[in-house]
C-alpha cells in the first residue's frame, strides 16, 4: 500500500513537473517574442517550431535530470526545502546547458539562446514554489493523521527512547511508534505514548501478527552480536531493518557515506562545500562580488591610503599570517591601524578596546570595518571567501586547538571577511566557544541563501565588538 501510495505520488509529480516546465516555457516564449524587454524581436522561428522541441527535447531532458538528481525520491525526513532547491537550480543549469548544446549538434542557429536562458530561470523559480506547495501539504497532510508510516522500535534504551521522542515532536513526517520492543522486565511500560509491546525474542510472532511500514534497531553495543538474527526476522516477512547506531553520540553532524570498492565509510560530518557544484557555486560568487567591491570601494580605498600614509609612519598594508583552510598558513591583507611594532609582539596579543597601539585613523577604520577591505584581494588569490569563518594567527590557533573541542573544523572551509560567528557579535576578545559553535554551524549547513543573508546583516548592522 504505501508503495502504491509512493508511485501514485510520483506519477502526480511528474505530471506536475510537465506543467510547470511547460507553463515556463510559455512564459519565456512570451516574454522574448511578445514583448521588448529583451531586445528587438525581428524574425524568428514560429510558435510551432519551439513546440516541437519542447516536446521531443525539453521535457525528455528536464525529466531525466530531475530523476538523475533525485528529485522522485521521498523527501519524508528531510528537514527543510533547501537540498531540493539546490538540486532544482542544478538540474536547470545542466539543461540550459545541454539543451544548447543538441541545438547546437542539430544545427539550429535561429532558436533563440535568450528564450533558452529565460527558460531556465523561470523553470526554477517555478520549480522551487511547485516543490514548496507539494511538501507543505504533503506535511500538512500528515499533522491530520493521513499518509502515515507505523514504526515498531527494536530497543528500551535512551537511544530508542530519544528516536521516539524526535518522532512524537515532529508529526510533519507522518510517523507513529506503534510499539518498542525490549527486555521482558519492561512490558507493558509506556515511553513516549508508545508501549513496549513485547520482548527481543518475540519479534517473529509480533511481525507475523502485525504489519510496520519500518522496523528501526536501537540496540546498545553489547547487543549488536544479535543484529543478525533480528535483520534475518525482519527480512523474513518482507520488512527493511533499519539500524541507527549506538555509537551516533560522536557524529557532531549530519553523516554521509563514501564507498571504497565495497566498503561502506560512514563520514561523521557532512560539510556541504565538500560538493563539486557547491564549490563551483561559492568561488564564481567570490570572484564576482570581491571584483564588484573593490570598484565600488576603490574611492574609500584610496582615501584611507593616503591618510594611514599622512598620518603615521609605516607601511599603508599591513600582511599578517593566518591560518586558512585546510590549516595552511597565507598572508591576510589589512590596512594598518596600529603603529609599528615588534611582530614578535604583535603576533600573540589581542586587540583590545582602547588599545594604545591603534593610530587616530585606525581607530576609526578599525570600528567601521574599512581596514578589512583589503581583503577583497585575498579573496580574488583563493586564500579566503566573501563569507566563512574569520582566520586566526597560528599562535593562537596552536593554542586554542588544544583547548577548545572541535577548533579545528572552522578550517575545512576557507576563511571570509565576514561570518556566522561576526554577525551574532562574536568579534574580537569575545568566546572562542561560542564562535567556534557558529563557525562550526556555518561549515555543517552552508547554502547560498545563509552567505547571502550573512552579507546583508554585515552591512545594515554594526558589530559592537568592532575595535
Amino acid at each position: 500500500m504505501i508503495k502504491e501510495n509512493q508511485r501514485i505520488l510520483n506519477i502526480t509529480l511528474v505530471l506536475l513537473d510537465v506543467i510547470v516546465i511547460a507553463l515556463a516555457f510559455i512564459c519565456s516564449f512570451f516574454l522574448r517574442f511578445k514583448t521588448t524587454f529583451f531586445g528587438p524581436i525581428g524574425a524568428h522561428l514560429g510558435f510551432q517550431s519551439y513546440l516541437i522541441f519542447f516536446t521531443f527535447a525539453v521535457v525528455p531532458v528536464y525529466l531525466i535530470l530531475y530523476f538523475a538528481f533525485g528529485l522522485y525520491k521521498p523527501r519524508r525526513t528531510y528537514r527543510t526545502n533547501f537540498s531540493e532547491a539546490t538540486q532544482i537550480i542544478k538540474v536547470n543549469i545542466l539543461a540550459f546547458i545541454t539543451l544548447v548544446s543538441i541545438l547546437f549538434i542539430i544545427n539550429q542557429p535561429n532558436f533563440s539562446r535568450i528564450m533558452m536562458f529565460l527558460l531556465a530561470i523561470i523553470a526554477t523559480t517555478f520549480g522551487i514554489i511547485e516543490r514548496l506547495i507539494i511538501r507543505e501539504s504533503l506535511k500538512k497532510i500528515r499533522i491530520n493523521n493521513r499518509n502515515i508510516k507505523h514504526i515498531l522500535i527494536v530497543g528500551d534504551n535512551d537511544l530508542a527512547f530519544t528516536f521516539a521522542r524526535r518522532i512524537h515532536e515532529n508529526p510533519y513526517l507522518g510517523f507513529v511508534v506503534s510499539g518498542f520492543l525490549g527486555r521482558s522486565e519492561h512490558i507493558g511500560m509506556e515511553i513516549e505514548g508508545s508501549r513496549v509491546i513485547g520482548a527481543f525474542k518475540d519479534i517473529d510472532d509480533i511481525l507475523d501478527k502485525h504489519r510496520y511500514d519500518r522496523v528501526v534497531l536501537a540496540i546498545p553495543l553489547k547487543y549488536y552480536y544479535r543484529i543478525d538474527e533480528l535483520v534475518e526476522s525482519c527480512e523474513r516477512v518482507g520488512i527493511k531493518a533499519e539500524i541507527i547506531p549506538d555509537y551516533i553520540r560522536y557524529f557532531p553532524a549530519q553523516p554521509s557515506v563514501d564507498m571504497i570498492e565495497d566498503i561502506p565509510i560512514i563520514n561523521i560530518r557532512y560539510v556541504p562545500l565538500d560538493d563539486d557544484f557547491n564549490k563551483f557555486l561559492k568561488y564564481t560568487s567570490d570572484y564576482i562580488i570581491s571584483i564588484i567591491a573593490i570598484i565600488i570601494t576603490s574611492p574609500v580605498m584610496i582615501l584611507t591610503a593616503i591618510a594611514i600614509k599622512l598620518t603615521s609612519p609605516g607601511p599603508i598594508i599591513f600582511k599578517q599570517e593566518r591560518i586558512g583552510h585546510n590549516a595552511k598558513p597565507f598572508m591576510m591583507y589589512k590596512f594598518r591601524s596600529m603603529k609599528v611594532q615588534d611582530p614578535n609582539e604583535e603576533k600573540s596579543e589581542w586587540t583590545t578596546k582602547d588599545d594604545p597601539r591603534k593610530t587616530k585613523v585606525g581607530d576609526f577604520i578599525r570600528k567601521t570595518s574599512i581596514d578589512e577591505l583589503p581583503q577583497f584581494f585575498n579573496v580574488l588569490k583563493g586564500d579566503m571567501s566573501v563569507v566563512g569563518p574569520r582566520p586566526e594567527r597560528p599562535y593562537f590557533v596552536e593554542q586554542f586547538k588544544e583547548t577548545i573541542p572541535k577548533y579545528m573544523v572552522k578550517h575545512q572551509v576557507k576563511p571570509g571577511l565576514t561570518g556566522w560567528a561576526q554577525i551574532h557579535g562574536c568579534r574580537g576578545d569575545t568566546s572562542i566557544a561560542q564562535r567556534i559553535e557558529y563557525d562550526i554551524e556555518y561549515v555543517e549547513n552552508w547554502h547560498m541563501g545563509l552567505d547571502l543573508a550573512i552579507m546583508i546583516k554585515t552591512t545594515v548592522k554594526k558589530n559592537p565588538n568592532a575595535y
